[in-house]
């Protein structure tokens, strides 16, 4: 029973430690940053929001994030994803393809496609009203109705 025991807890210590340790975020984290992802591995599953700033330091970039995290219920329930990049000389693979400026503001829909770009914080609000008006995210809405 005890070495059983010591073969289970020798097993799960491991993990324990890595989930413990910052630096690899979890599938289901609302707010991560963008590393090394790429915008494809969230087709047809995620909405991404991809908030850029030069820099962590940037005020809207804090506010920003601060509005999102206050409101990631209504985001979670719209499969909203939260990415950031607050460093240009990374380069990486999203901000390559994106191109933003100084603070920006993306949401690319289900699809792929960019829907909104935004140079200064918006609300969850405003931005739920966006994804909301998608025809993707009526399509969603009226499945739920019908579907019970």
């Amino acid at each position: 029973m005890t070495r059983t025991l010591a073969l289970v807890f020798s097993a799960l210590f491991p993990l324990a430690t890595l989930a413990a340790d910052g630096s690899a975020p979890a599938e289901d984290a609302f707010v991560r940053p963008a590393g090394d992802s790429v915008l494809s591995e969230f087709l047809w599953v995620k909405r991404p929001i991809i908030v850029f700033a030069d820099t962590s330091a940037d005020p809207r970039f804090q506010q920003q994030i601060d509005m999102l995290v206050e409101g990631e219920d209504a985001m979670r329930d719209r499969d909203v994803v939260v990415l950031t990049d607050t460093d240009p000389a990374a380069r990486s693979p999203i901000r390559a393809e994106l191109r933003p400026r100084g603070f920006q503001m993306v949401f690319v829909d289900k699809d792929g496609v960019v829907k909104l770009r935004k140079p200064a914080p918006w609300s969850v609000r405003e931005i739920g009203r966006s994804i909301d008006k998608t025809p993707l995210r009526e399509r969603e809405i009226r499945d739920r109705r019908e579907g019970g």
